[in-house]
Order: C-alpha cells, then structure tokens, then sequence
C-alpha cells in the first residue's frame, strides 16, 4: 500500500517577464508540468529539518503490503524519549514534492518584426509483557529495550545491541519480519554504538485512528553528525531504489560529503512534444544522467529560498506548513545558534530563512556502500532542474528581420532534437519524424553523419 497522495495541477504565469530573450533565460514564463516522486514506483521520500546539532527526520514511507505485516527500522544516534517522535501529515510531504520537483515551463517567440526590451533575469501491536524466559533470552542476545511507547498508530521501541546476530535473532523471536542478510547491515551501527528506532502497526490504534494509510513519522533528536542510514534499505532490494531528500536548512543549499553532489540538467530547450510526454522524458533524462555519472552520485534537482519560486509549481508553504515539515526555528529568532543570513535582520527572520534542498538519489548497494553523509553549507545560489519549450511566433512578418526569423526555425528545431537525444537517449531518428520543420526535410550530408552520435 501507499500513502494517499493528492495530485495538483497547475499553470502559473509569471507576469514579471516581459520577452523572451535567447540564451539569457529568466526564472519565469508558463509552468506547464511537474516531474514529482510519483514518477517512480518506490520513490522514499525523506524530510530533514537541520539547523546546527537538531534534527527533524519526517520518513513517508512506500510501505506495499498488509498493514499488520509492516515494520520500520531505523538507526538513530541518541536513545528517543515519546516527546520526541510524532506523527506527520503526508500531504506536508506532498506540498514539498510539489514545490521543488524539476519542471517544464513554456515561452512564446515575440514578433520579430517588432522592436524588443530586454529585461534583467528575476530573480506495530503493543509487545507483549516479557515472562521471566524472555527476559533471560534477551539478555543473553545483548539487545536493551531503551525505551517503549505508542505514538498515533505506531509501537515503538528504541533498542540497543552489542553485536548484529544477537539483535536479528531477537527481532525476529519477536514477531518482525526482517529480511534475510540484514545482520552483516546491522554491524557497522552497533559499532558506531548507535541505537535502533523500531516501529510496528497496533492495529487497534490504527482502526482507531481512522485512516487509510499509514502516516509518515517525525522524530527529533540532537547530534553532530548529519547523516541517512540507507543500507539497511538495500537488504531486500530487487533493484535499484529511488530516493527523495528534502532537506531544510536556515543557511543554504546541502549536499552529500561522501558522494558526489551533481546539478540535473537544466534550462535544456526541447521540442514541444514533450509537453505529452513529460513524465517519460524526465525519467529517461535522469536515468541517462545517473548512468553517465556512474551510478553513484547525489543529483541536485532543486534549490531556493522558500519564500518564493520563480516558475511556481505550486505555492510556497506557509509559516504552519513549515513548522509542520519539520522547521523548528521560526519561533526562536534570537537563539544565538541559528544562522542568519547576511543582510536580513534577525527581528524579521521568518520563513525566507529557510531554504530547501532537493537531492535525488538513485542506489544499489555496490554503487553505495556507504550512509549518505550531508554537510549544510551558505551557499544560498538559487537552481532548478527545468526544462524549455519554446514557442514560434505565427503571426505576419513583413521585415528582413522576419525573413531572418523563419529561416532560423529549422536550424533551431535540429538542436532542440539533437539536445532531446543527448539528454534521453532517445533516437535521434524518431525525434525528427515528431517535429514538424524537421519532418520530411533532407539534411546535408555531413549533419546526418554527425547526427547519429549526438554524444
């Protein structure tokens, strides 16, 4: 099963943009689409709320499968009292998806026959009371149950461990269904003396609760390092797994320390029928990415100061929006450990302190052996992964400039078909037969050789 989602459709004008102007594109023009984690079938979506040595971790989980069958486990760097885990809204997880995943925006040539302005960019049930037996049997496994409570429809236990096996065995004896190969996974925790955040469905809760699907949960704890667990998520992988970071920070921009941290593509020009197909278009362009990479990088899809966007996808989350992902330091101002920008006064330091970060990872576990490590950084530069369409102008031309114009259009169709094939793979063959001034036109000689190696 799946956490419900709530599908949005928009189209945004951005009426500060007043031409077009080649080659110096603005952050504005006609949101036409979204690329958002609904495109993968097993996307995680995870929310880190990070400023300093805090940590709000919101995890919506892709959970497929009877309810009274899921279990959660994550390694945590602190033992978690019942104040510090809650549960979230899923549709909080939806507003960020919406805000910041890659778009596909549209432009409208302008008569070139008419003067032009330029204008500057924009910019799980309770556990049964242990019998003495048990006790005894969890002693001898090396596993201390820290802490226990119920929180909305989730039993959870914070669990420590002295070595791997004994930590299996005993979740295992206990009703959790962990997959095969998760003790030598479970090893490198232990060593880092790490405790374990375990949770199952209560199943009476949960009818209690009213709710269809299982709802994301939030913890917050303190530490120095800033870092996922993504490993114990390979054990019963059949494939590669797609990964959403939302990462919320006072400074700026995040990126991963112990992988490489690269930009998607963007402000790529493309022909107009992707507008159809932009779902397939933007899987094809990441997945051609992450091989060119080498299948072991963090792809940075989206950065921004949160109090604004330039094409809107969808609008900014409000002030409670954003206490509600996790941002815990909108109403302590002058806490002296919290970063504020150059330039802003802390008096009015709201929600344009925070700024979001969205990576994308896609990992197996030989390409990533290693937890994502991250670092928050000032750099506080804006990107998005956004894609062009790029209208022609239909209208009368009587000027050489408009002779000049219609001439252009061919050449312009072939690169956005020769950027199209690099960027997807694509062949450039069944590119041109859906663009209409490429469509039946026979190139030189020389374009058709080079053409067949767009790379």
């Amino acid at each position: 099963m799946k956490l419900s989602r709530v599908l949005f459709a928009f189209l945004i004008v951005c009426l500060s943009c007043f031409i077009f102007v080649p080659k110096a594109w603005a952050f504005c023009g006609f949101y036409v689409a979204k690329a958002d984690a609904k495109l993968y079938n097993q996307a995680s979506q995870v929310v880190l709320a990070r400023d300093d040595k805090r940590t709000v971790l919101t995890m919506a989980n892709d959970y497929q499968g009877e309810v009274k069958d899921f279990a959660i486990v994550v390694p945590v760097p602190t033992v978690l009292k019942k104040e510090q885990v809650q549960i979230a809204d899923s549709k909080i997880i939806d507003r960020l998806d919406a805000f910041s995943a890659p778009r596909l925006v549209e432009y409208f040539d302008p008569n070139p026959c008419e003067p032009q302005y330029s204008e500057d960019r924009l910019q799980a049930l309770p556990a049964p009371q242990a019998s003495a037996a048990r006790e005894s049997r969890r002693e001898n496994l090396g596993v201390t149950i820290e802490a226990k409570f119920t929180v909305g429809e989730y039993d959870i236990l914070i669990l420590g461990a002295k070595e791997s096996s004994g930590l299996e065995t005993w979740l295992v004896e206990n009703g959790y269904k962990i997959p095969q190969g998760a003790r030598q996974l479970l090893k490198p925790y232990i060593r880092q003396k790490m405790k374990f955040f375990v949770a199952k469905v209560n199943l009476k809760e949960f009818d209690k609760a009213g709710v269809q699907n299982l709802r994301p949960l939030q913890i917050a704890f303190e530490s120095p390092r800033f870092m996922l667990p993504i490993r114990l998520g390979m054990v019963n992988a059949q494939s590669a797994q797609d990964l959403i970071v939302y990462i919320l920070s006072p400074k700026g921009q995040a990126e991963v320390t112990n992988y490489r941290t690269v930009k998607m593509p963007s402000d790529a020009e493309v022909p107009l029928f992707v507008k159809d197909q932009f779902s397939d278009f933007y899987k094809s362009t990441f997945t051609t990415a992450y091989d060119r990479e080498g299948k072991n990088t963090a792809f940075l899809e989206y950065a921004w100061d949160m109090s604004n966007c330039d094409p809107c996808s969808s609008e900014p989350l409000n002030r409670q929006e954003l206490k509600q992902s996790g941002v815990f330091w909108l109403d302590n101002p002058s806490d002296s450990s919290t970063f504020v920008p150059p330039g802003v006064p802390r008096s009015s330091f709201n929600s344009s302190s925070v700024f979001i970060t969205r990576l994308h990872v896609r990992y197996t576990r030989d390409k990533f052996p290693e937890d994502l490590m991250f670092q928050e950084t000032s750099n506080r530069d804006s990107f998005q992964g956004r894609f062009v369409l790029r209208h022609a102008f239909t209208g009368e031309m009587k000027c050489s400039a408009g002779d000049h114009y219609q001439r252009s259009l061919h050449q312009r169709s072939e690169q956005q078909a020769q950027t199209l094939a690099r960027l997807t793979g694509w062949k450039i063959q069944d590119i041109r037969k859906k663009i209409p001034q490429i469509q039946g036109q026979v190139l030189p000689w020389w374009q058709q050789l080079w053409s067949l190696y767009p790379f």
